[in-house]
């Protein structure tokens, strides 16, 4: 071995610059920040814990009673009849506002203008006046033959109605978030399932709408959420079967509003945390494959096929779609 290649590696060595010691950047209004916020929450916990306008026992009394959990079901199923009444309504609405029809474009830009343009408490007062406005339904032939005559008066059906009032007008704002949706898959998509032969519903039914519902899913949880809220509103119809107008009902006979308040907003509280949960899973499980990044699992799969060992450094805080933290 010769002198200079013996020189090579000392001069490398020599070369390479002494560690980098990095002194952490302080944040000293964020530790200001945080104990002002910690201070003030103890102190509304402390007020609210000790104010005996809250009955507190009156809360614990009702907070599980038969006629709450009863009309906690009940709001549950006005939710989900309405949200489906709606997505169903809203995706035929959106189809029709994309379809190269104009009367069905026009038909559609109507219905969005009417239901959007008036509040929901309006058009469910509405709902609720039904039975004045059209006193019996015929269905058949017009002008010819009936075949089944309905009168609306004889029917005790706020329940209905206020599903449908809300149905419908939820339905006008899902049609644009699904147009949103369908805009946002990209022209090329629709050109190869034309080349492949596709009618323009085959499509949408098998090619968009699928990959539509990445962005469609988001607003729609956020909806669902905001639909178990306006469920409220029914007393309109009138409704008081519900969670809001089942806590008035008891508030009105035993007169503690505030505590019945607390029990409806309690119960809110807890079915919209476990929608959240569902939206989450959602809006992960249709986002695969949106982001170039590899996640751990996927990252893993990819060593393994290589033949390459892998190891895991798990992080402080893993996010939920990185479970495993990151490898290296």
């Amino acid at each position: 071995m010769s002198a200079n290649e013996s020189r090579a590696p000392d001069a490398a060595t020599e070369s390479e610059p002494a560690p980098i010691e990095a002194v952490p950047l302080r944040h000293p209004g964020r530790w200001v920040a945080a104990v002002i916020v910690v201070v003030l929450f103890g102190l509304f916990v402390y007020g609210a814990a000790t104010n005996d306008a809250f009955r507190w026992d009156v809360y614990g009394q009702y907070i599980f009673d038969k006629r709450i959990t009863a009309a906690a079901w009940t709001t549950i199923q006005m939710t989900v009849l309405a949200m489906v009444l709606a997505i169903v309504l809203g995706v035929l609405l959106a189809v029709m506002r994309l379809s190269p029809n104009p009367v069905l474009r026009t038909a559609a830009w109507v219905y969005l203008w009417v239901f959007r343009g008036t509040p929901v408490y309006v058009q469910l007062v509405f709902w609720g006046l039904f039975p004045a406005i059209y006193k019996t339904v015929a269905l058949g032939i017009p002008f010819v033959y009936q075949f089944v005559h309905i009168d609306i008066q004889a029917i005790n059906a706020a329940f209905l109605f206020a599903v449908i009032g809300l149905g419908l007008n939820e339905a006008a704002y899902m049609a644009e978030i699904v147009r949103a949706g369908v805009n946002s898959v990209s022209e090329g998509q629709t050109e190869a399932s034309t080349a492949l032969g596709m009618s323009w519903s085959q499509t949408m039914r098998r090619t968009v709408l699928p990959q539509a519902m990445r962005v469609i899913i988001p607003p729609t949880g956020n909806e669902v959420i905001s639909m178990l809220k306006t469920t409220s509103l029914v007393a309109a119809v009138p409704y008081t079967g519900e969670l809001y107008g089942r806590a008035r009902d008891i508030s009105g006979a035993n007169f503690f509003p505030i505590p019945l308040l607390l029990v409806a907003a309690t119960w809110y509280l807890a079915i919209t945390s476990v929608l959240m949960v569902g939206q989450f899973y959602l809006e992960r499980y249709y986002s695969k494959g949106i982001s170039r990044t590899l996640t751990a699992r996927q990252l893993q799969a990819l060593a393994d096929a290589q033949g390459r060992a892998v190891t895991i450094t798990p992080q402080a805080e893993p996010l939920p779609d990185t479970p495993g933290g990151e490898r290296k």
